[in-house]
């Protein structure tokens, strides 16, 4: 156990503060990703009229089995910011489940299609965000659980 997580009176493993920071960080930084999905497969004007046709047409294209991979990327880090947030470990397989969902994501959107090209230099930037986040997320909750602080 490192020194972040620190015994509490009961014998049980104390709640670090940067738990409840991290975890709500995360919970909002995933609420937009989960956000995009939803605005982009319900095809919300008010949200996708900041596209041209061009784009709307690839993102509309996709193929059901990517979109699957994106819905897991989204929801699994989702489920595992609450799990951050609730103290459970499973939040760890959650956000491996979002790492495995973004992987499959990308299979099509840079080894299958010319999504680097609809997304410019700006958008691939943005998705390297993205995945360092997401790594991230996985390692600091792994840690967290090593250390006893997930149950």
């Amino acid at each position: 156990m490192d020194e972040s997580a620190s015994v509490a009176a009961g014998g049980g493993v104390r709640t670090p503060v940067h738990l409840w920071i991290v975890g709500v960080l995360a919970l909002l930084w995933n609420a937009m990703g989960a956000f995009d999905y939803l605005a982009t497969q319900l095809e919300l004007d008010f949200y996708m009229s900041q596209f041209t046709e061009a784009q709307l047409a690839y993102f509309y294209g996709f193929p059901s089995w990517a979109v699957a991979g994106w819905a897991f990327g989204v929801w699994g880090a989702v489920a595992g910011s609450v799990g951050l947030l609730l103290r459970r470990k499973w939040s760890v397989w959650a956000f491996e489940v979002s790492l495995a969902g973004m992987a499959v994501s990308w299979v099509y959107t840079l080894g299958m299609s010319n999504g680097a090209e609809f997304m410019g230099s700006g958008g691939m930037i943005f998705s390297a965000v993205i995945w360092v986040v997401a790594i991230f997320l996985v390692v600091y909750a792994w840690k967290q659980a090593a250390n006893g602080v997930l149950r």
